[in-house]
């Protein structure tokens, strides 16, 4: 049997692992006897801020922090500007209003220095990913998926049924 330490608040303490250590086996275990999912949770692909001036915003990152950025791009599907910010692991979406109908001019109306808009997730499937959550009643914001920024499927999901977060799945 292993024997583990645990200290807390500097006292030292031996508890017995209950069950013996194992070497891997090829056995099946009770988990793989659960079915999965019929889609996948990928990666986070961005998270989206919602700014004033996107030149000014583009600045900051590019000029003064140093990383690399997008051309800002127009979508008028959207009614956003788009900048992307690469980080490495994930890119920042800086979002700026394409016309007076922008879903972005309504939320900077609310929030006048801007402010974080959504995070995107990759989907494997996107329509599996649909289906699956409209039968755990979890809205889409439309009906179908649109084609985003990075020209591939996404759609959103309501914020008051992900405590609050918009969510957006983008296909991977």
């Amino acid at each position: 049997m292993a024997s583990i330490v645990l200290k807390v608040a500097g006292l030292s303490r031996w508890v017995r692992h209950t069950q013996p250590s194992r070497a891997l086996t090829t056995s099946t275990s009770r988990r793989s006897r659960v079915p999965g999912s019929l889609w996948k949770l990928g990666k986070l692909n961005h998270i989206a801020i919602a700014v004033p001036d996107i030149e000014k915003a583009t600045s900051l990152y590019r000029d003064v922090l140093g990383a690399t950025v997008s051309d800002k791009l127009p979508l008028p599907d959207h009614g956003v500007y788009t900048v992307f910010v690469e980080l490495g692991n994930t890119k920042l979406e800086l979002l700026h209003p394409l016309g007076d109908k922008s879903p972005i001019s309504g939320f900077l109306q609310k929030n006048k220095s801007g402010g974080l808009h959504h995070i995107c997730i990759e989907v494997e499937d996107i329509n599996a990913a649909i289906a699956a959550l409209r039968v755990k009643n979890i809205r889409t914001l439309s009906a179908m998926p649109q084609i985003g920024a990075h020209g591939k499927p996404v759609i959103f999901l309501h914020p008051k049924d992900c405590d609050g977060v918009l969510v957006e799945l983008e296909e991977a």
